[in-house]
């Protein structure tokens, strides 16, 4: 177990050095930061001492371990767009995100492993038949157009629920705010969210049906119908535990990519959140913002990876078997 987790953290470490390098070359050939800075109309000894504090006179081997070890303190630098402290940004904006996320793997979760048991139970059945095609619809259709498919008709036509925004948040603390603490936040936050998960309670919903009609056919569901167990301990004590093994690796990979491909989403709904705040820094060329936003998103990829691995290692007795027979 502990060369397992070493192994990994060493993959994570060298993975995140890659992204890092990355993020730096943005600094080289994307944008003049020197000019962003000062303007065009900066005289050469205004260029120069910028450069010079901004060490970017300095050897590119210097440069680029100077960014590592200022990025593992959490600082990359200052936003060229609005001349405040990156990391600043990102802490404002990261709840938001968060939030957003959470909620809609908590829709997709919800939903989507309920329908796609009963899709694969009741698999002849007109309503199976129905969540199949809704599930195929949600996988096609692109988030943008869910997004405004739902404004238009929650937003516009019936007026039910708020169209943009983040709505009243409470402070928690300095950088930390919440809606979920006020009833217009939950109004404002249901839209995006259901925006956002629509995809991934799709793919769930598919992948758990066709992992339990695979489970179901496997010789221990036999073994265990022979014995007289009733359906209910056969779907629910043996079944659905064996299928959800391999879901778990989805949805926590799942869970990385509701943060990181939430852009679409703040867009369409002007959330006030880290992809709305990458977006613009992308319009801008803010290098800063951007470089941030790609290490800070790798690592939540990074850092899920390696918490489902362990997951998958102590939920998943066969391969605890198969590392200690490599072992011997």
């Amino acid at each position: 177990m502990f060369a397992f987790v070493l192994r990994r953290l060493a993959q994570a470490v060298l993975v995140m050095l890659t992204v890092a390098f990355i993020a730096f070359m943005l600094f080289q050939y994307v944008g003049d930061p020197v000019t962003n800075l000062l303007g065009q109309d900066a005289t050469p000894e205004q260029r120069e001492q910028l450069r010079r504090d901004l060490g970017l006179d300095q050897h590119f081997v210097v440069q680029f371990a100077s960014f590592v070890s200022n990025a593992v303190q959490g600082e990359f630098g200052l936003s060229l767009r609005q001349g405040r402290k990156v990391s600043t940004l990102i802490a404002e904006r990261f709840p938001a995100t968060l939030e957003l996320a959470a909620a809609a793997a908590l829709i997709a979760l919800v939903v989507g492993i309920p329908f796609g048991v009963y899709a694969a139970l009741k698999r002849g059945n007109w309503l199976s038949q129905l969540l199949m095609g809704l599930s195929l619809l949600g996988v096609s259709l692109p988030t943008f157009l869910i997004g405004i498919l739902l404004i238009l008709v929650f937003a516009v036509w019936l007026t039910w629920l708020p169209s943009f925004g983040r709505g009243d948040v409470v402070n928690l603390s300095a950088n930390w705010t919440t809606g979920l603490l006020t009833a217009d936040g939950w109004k404002h936050l249901l839209l995006p969210a259901i925006t956002l998960s629509v995809y991934q309670l799709a793919l769930i919903m598919r992948l758990v049906r066709a992992e339990m009609l695979e489970v179901l056919r496997a010789d221990y569901i036999k073994f265990a119908r022979a014995r007289g167990l009733s359906n209910r301990v056969v779907y629910f004590g043996h079944a659905l535990k064996n299928t959800l093994v391999p879901v778990m690796t989805i949805t926590g990979l799942q869970l990385g990519g509701l943060i990181a491909f939430a852009i679409i989403t703040e867009t369409v709904f002007q959330w006030p959140g880290m992809g709305l705040l990458f977006i613009q820094a992308v319009q801008f060329a803010d290098i800063p913002v951007m470089a941030a936003y790609l290490c800070l998103i790798s690592l939540i990829f990074v850092l899920i990876n390696l918490v489902v691995d362990l997951l998958y290692f102590a939920v998943d007795p066969r391969l605890r078997v198969e590392r200690s027979a490599a072992g011997h």
